[in-house]
């Protein structure tokens, strides 16, 4: 077989326990035997022995190790029966590639044996190393036409001896180990005494992955956090029709299972009556009710071990049912959307005895097998859920969310009228009256009345909130007293509700209105002849956009009125196919590490949750979702949490809230279009030992419009909608109304079903985007240091030419400056066509992939770990008095560097502001006479020669220069400052 490279799979079958007796003396003489990619082998026969010990190695050709996730491994035990030369089932176990380590980090792993039909008799355990090798060679491969290929190999090691002392049979074709065995009856392997025990070996946690396009390990960790290039076979790659809607993902096939109601049964009394799915090993139960349930049932087709399905109706508190309706596998059609749903039928059930009367009623069901694709699957019951309790079943399903219409609320409190102060107002003071308003949660009051004293205060003051849609909260508007020190008084107040206020989509004047004020509660109830009122100027500003997660990684600007969308560019498709290689979360009573991962995608106004795979290490998702585009400059975010809602009886670090694993954003301005990204994402997260691989996140992503030219012109556009410009908002007032913006999403989004927990969404919108940590700081200034370096490197190449090491190129440059100067109107010209040969030039080697987390732009890989501690330390901190001292010592030893740099930045701009204010008359009337005569200088001489004589002298060769500064320098250094006024 071809190969592309020399890794080989390795399948040491180590051990069984507990076998099926099959050969009629109460006891087998199994084997195993082990298929992978049309290749067959299997190992020598363990006689009359119900746990045997192989610790045998089988080793198979592997076409490309990027697929291994996506391949299976087929094993099947078999007890061999010398007598008519035939071999009875055993059992067998379906390996999926990811669970295939490197080698010196494989383990072994226990694997309960499968059914291969409903009346397969079945028990016991397999356990198995899988792991890739370089060093290994194929002893002989059986392919699927029965040939047998034999490797080079040295004949010496295929006569391995087992560590036990058996003898092993050499491998010969099937046919001829038949007939091989049946010479060899008197070598039989020494049975052990009754003492002994066969080892079983089971594995505390299944073996790191091999990422696609490889890796190197460390301690079962990979150690490297590059993005890496995956080759699924999508749906789309088949040219399969049937998958144009699922073209992004894994096609997974479904047996569905609708019960929708049963009737004429015969049942005595009021009992609930239920309906039970049972497929082989997994039982689905339908809620409890009157024989009406209208549930869906989906089994995997990788975890079928029957050919036939059965329906049972029966009493919810008795074991024993009334009727029942099987299916044989083999005659279920297969739906395949845009084809309308299966209609369900009506089928008579069956007794106990298998007879059909009326007494046994009917049941309307229909069964089918299908993909994902299903509109059933989404609130379909899935057999690997069969575990979970009833509470956390809903919080399993995927769902699809949309964020609040969010609107900002301007509220002008401009005076107010007649105000009647309270009746414990102390007539020697000026009364200090303020406005305070209140939107549900949101408090914000005004500054102190600019004409103190009076009962008429004026303000003039806007203050802004976050309100959305449905407008159900309503604007309380209150004048207070300031009395002293924690001591307040309302005096007045007023109630609207904010459905009724303006909304206005532009810049223009809303209209203000007068509102009268309650003063009731104030004067103790007594009847007032004249009322107070406020003047109030309010509307909902449709025309901003409401900024609810970070700037730098928004996904949507558009503004909040749809009036104002323009339409969409383009549609992003992602398809979320799967992760692996994830660290255990929790543990699980009796299971030990755990985790129950799903995966939040967030774009614009929707958010998707995908499904959650109980207890895996290595899910599968396979689940497609779009979302329309209006501008290309924006960033889809992605993130993977443990569901901590599904079993009770779990120990996890945070009880009641979901896990972060991991995250991924992907900026969809570096996407190429009508590309398909296939890739590995590693899922880093930073603990407070250091930066840490949660596992791997792998996807689909397609990034496609209709027209070009609307995508070119959005680069040309402000990022923002109108109104950030024409009335733009504070940065202090960003900030604020973001926070109250996620806390309307957290609670909106919260309220759902299932929820999105208030950790889920503060993590996707980045809440700590904005906390200060030395390792952000250090990571900024490298950036700094990144941006600048064009420039330095620059400097340092014109002083090595000013050098004159190379004097043909300094030549060159000083032939080439002078022409320039000389031809002035071709430098513009020559910069444009530099900077354009130099784009072009690097077309050949730009990125491939989109970016991802960078451990080493982050400054996580050589921070401290006192500055992690800091850095995840709660505000206000909660560290003991001496950290906190040593850690502000260190603050200040950094900020005064900083202050030093600020500072000598200060003195330069001084110095140069100093040339002409006369502070020192000596040098400002130098630099004046120097002025006149350059003046005049440069009036004669053209300035082209004058800048070419300039660059002349400044090239000219070491041995015609001193090395004490120009004069020029030491004059500017010489000018005076104003730090000789600073204390």
């Amino acid at each position: 077989m071809h190969t592309n490279g020399k890794e080989k799979l390795v399948v040491e079958v180590v051990a069984a326990h507990n076998l099926m007796p099959k050969d009629g003396e109460g006891s087998s003489s199994p084997f195993v035997e082990v298929e992978f990619e049309n290749q067959k082998q299997r190992t020598q026969v363990k006689y009359r022995d119900l746990n045997p010990v192989w610790n045998e190695k089988l080793v198979f050709h592997v076409n490309d190790v990027a697929d291994l996730p996506y391949r299976t491994i087929e094993v099947n035990v078999f007890n061999e029966r010398r007598s008519n030369n035939t071999r009875n089932f055993l059992g067998k176990v379906r390996v999926s590639g990811s669970a295939i380590a490197a080698q010196g980090e494989e383990v072994p792993q226990l694997y309960t044996l499968d059914k291969r039909s409903l009346f397969s008799h079945v028990r016991g355990e397999l356990s198995l190393k899988l792991f890739i090798s370089t060093k290994e060679e194929v002893k002989q491969v059986i392919t699927a036409a029965g040939g047998v290929e034999v490797s080079k190999k040295n004949k010496k090691m295929q006569q391995q001896q087992q560590q036990g002392g058996n003898l092993v049979v050499p491998k010969l074709g099937l046919g001829q180990e038949s007939n091989k065995m049946q010479n060899q009856g008197h070598l039989k392997p020494v049975e052990p005494g009754p003492g002994d025990i066969k080892p079983v070996v089971i594995a505390a946690a299944p073996g790191p992955i091999i990422p696609a396009g490889g890796g190197h390990f460390r301690g079962g960790v990979s150690t490297d956090y590059a993005l890496k290039e995956t080759s699924p076979h999508l749906g789309g790659v088949n040219k399969d029709k049937t998958s144009s809607t699922y073209d992004l993902v894994e096609q997974m096939q479904y047996l569905y299972v609708r019960v929708v109601k049963a009737r004429e049964l015969s049942v005595f009394g009021s009992g609930e009556l239920v309906a039970e799915v049972k497929l082989g090993n997994y039982k689905g139960i339908t809620k409890r009710g009157n024989a009406e349930w209208d549930q869906v049932f989906a089994f995997s087709k990788d975890c079928i071990q029957s050919s036939v399905a059965e329906v049972f109706v029966k009493e919810s508190n008795k074991d024993e049912f009334l009727g029942r309706v099987w299916f044989d596998l083999n005659e279920v059609p297969k739906r395949v959307p845009p084809d309308s749903q299966l209609a369900p039928q009506w089928y008579r059930m069956e007794d106990k005895k298998g007879e059909r009367g009326k007494s046994c009623g009917e049941v309307m069901l229909s069964v089918w097998f299908g993909t994902q694709a299903d509109e059933a699957f989404a609130e379909a019951w899935h057999s690997k859920a069969a575990n979970v309790n009833l509470d956390g079943l809903c919080s399993i399903k995927s769902k699809v969310y949309l964020s609040p219409k969010l609107w900002y609320l301007r509220v002008g409190v401009i005076e107010a009228q007649d105000v009647i102060l309270g009746d414990n107002v102390n007539v020697m003071r000026y009364p200090e009256l303020y406005a305070k308003v209140q939107v549900g949660n949101q408090v914000l009051r005004t500054r102190m009345a600019a004409n103190r004293g009076t009962s008429n205060p004026y303000w003039n003051e806007d203050l802004m909130f976050v309100v959305a849609e449905p407008f159900e909260d309503y604007l309380l508007i209150s004048i207070e007293d300031h009395l002293g020190p924690n001591r307040d008084e309302v005096v007045a107040r007023v109630i609207l509700p904010i459905a009724n206020i303006e909304r206005r989509l532009d810049d223009k004047p809303v209209l203000s209105r007068w509102a009268n004020l309650d003063t009731q509660f104030s004067t103790g109830g007594k009847e007032v002849r004249f009322a107070s009122r406020i003047h109030l100027r309010a509307s909902l500003e449709g025309g901003y956009h409401v900024l609810d997660e970070a700037t730098m990684y928004s996904s949507d600007v558009r503004p909040t009125a749809k009036q104002l969308w323009k339409p969409h560019i383009g549609v992003l498709e992602v398809g979320i196919l799967g992760a692996a290689n994830l660290i255990p979360m929790k543990i699980k009573q009796g299971k030990g590490g755990s985790t129950d991962p799903y995966c939040v995608a967030k774009y614009g106004q929707k958010w998707v949750r995908t499904r959650t795979v109980v207890d895996s290490l290595s899910p599968k998702w396979n689940e497609q979702y779009t979302w329309e585009v209006f501008d290309p400059c924006t960033v889809f975010s992605i993130a993977l949490f443990d569901n901590s809602r599904v079993d009770k009886n779990t120990n996890t670090m945070a009880a009641g809230r979901d896990t972060r694993i991991g995250k991924v954003r992907i900026r969809l301005s570096t996407l190429e279009t009508d590309r398909v990204y296939t890739h590995a994402y590693p899922l880093l997260m930073l603990h407070p030992c250091g930066v840490k691989k949660m596992g791997e996140l792998h996807l689909a992503v397609r990034f496609s419009c209709a027209n070009m030219l609307n995508v070119l012109h959005m680069y040309a556009m402000p990022l923002l909608p109108k109104m950030h410009y024409v009335q733009p908002l504070s940065v202090s007032q960003l900030d604020g109304l973001r926070y109250q913006a996620m806390n309307v999403v957290v609670s909106r989004l919260s309220r759902s079903e299932p929820p999105l927990g208030r950790e889920v969404v503060e993590y996707m919108l980045d809440h700590d985007s904005h906390m200060w940590s030395m390792r952000k700081s250090k990571a900024n200034f490298l950036r700094l240091t990144n941006v600048l370096a064009w420039l330095v490197g620059m400097i340092r190449l014109l002083e090595a030419l000013r050098t004159w090491h190379k004097p043909v190129y300094s030549a060159l440059f000083l032939t080439g400056f002078t022409s320039l100067i000389l031809l002035p109107e071709l430098i513009i010209p020559c910069a444009l066509v530099s900077m354009a040969a130099t784009g072009l030039w690097r077309y050949r080697c730009r990125p491939r992939h989109p970016p991802h987390m960078d451990t080493r732009l982050s400054y996580a890989e050589s921070v401290h770990p006192d500055e992690l501690d800091e850095e995840f330390d709660s505000f206000p901190t909660s560290r003991s008095p001496e950290m906190v001292r040593m850690r502000y010592d260190r603050l200040r030893s950094v900020a005064g560097r900083i202050q030093t740099v600020v500072g000598d930045v200060a003195t330069q701009g001084e110095r140069f502001q100093s040339l002409l204010s006369w502070r020192d008359p000596r040098a400002t009337f130098l630099f004046v006479m120097i002025c006149l005569l350059a003046a005049v200088v440069m009036y004669l001489v053209p300035i082209r020669w004058g800048m070419a004589l300039g660059g002349i002298y400044y090239m000219r060769p070491p041995k015609f220069r001193n090395r004490m500064p120009m004069s020029v320098v030491s004059f500017f250094k010489r000018l005076p400052t104003n730090a000789d006024s600073m204390l």
